[in-house]
């Protein structure tokens, strides 16, 4: 028997603000899903009110651009927070808009995040227990691109 029980809407509690610091992006051409091109990801910092450090020279932006034009996001890199602990964070999402919007911010301009939509889901990993919550957690975000860097504000799903 098949119960239809009313679900709730699960809360988001806000974690940290995820400043990205971007080397320029390398241009790989057309792959079989779309237009590719990798960004490096060389530092920045963790803000908030769970998890604060800086981001590590280790990772990248490995991104496809589908031709309707939406970027599909796909980050890979790490984080040490201020007691040393490391963390790893797989960030995925998708940023699109009205063309003249994207090519704005593809020339460097500065344009409110409200003008697209940049949204991402997470999984943090770490083999340190202090911070053992976040390999239980799924996480959301919302982002903005910057000239040469994204700020991505991390929300936990409870």
């Amino acid at each position: 028997m098949t119960q239809n029980l009313t679900l709730g809407v699960p809360p988001l509690t806000h974690v940290c603000d995820l400043f990205v610091e971007l080397d320029p992006i390398r241009e790989m051409g057309r792959g079989n899903a779309g237009v590719r091109r990798i960004i490096p990801i060389v530092g920045g910092r963790v803000v908030g009110p769970r998890l604060n450090g800086r981001i590590l020279n280790v990772g990248a932006d490995w991104q496809t651009i589908w031709d309707h034009g939406v970027a599909e996001l796909d980050t890979r890199y790490a984080m040490e927070m201020d007691d040393g602990a490391v963390i790893e964070i797989r960030n995925y999402g998708l940023r699109h808009g009205p063309a003249e919007v994207i090519a704005k911010l593809a020339a460097g301009e500065e344009v409110a995040p409200d003008q697209y939509y940049m949204r991402t889901h997470a999984r943090l990993e770490t083999g340190d227990p202090r911070y053992d919550w976040v390999n239980r957690t799924l996480f959301v975000g919302t982002g903005a691109r910057l000239a040469s860097a994204v700020q991505v504000s991390l929300f936990a799903i409870g």
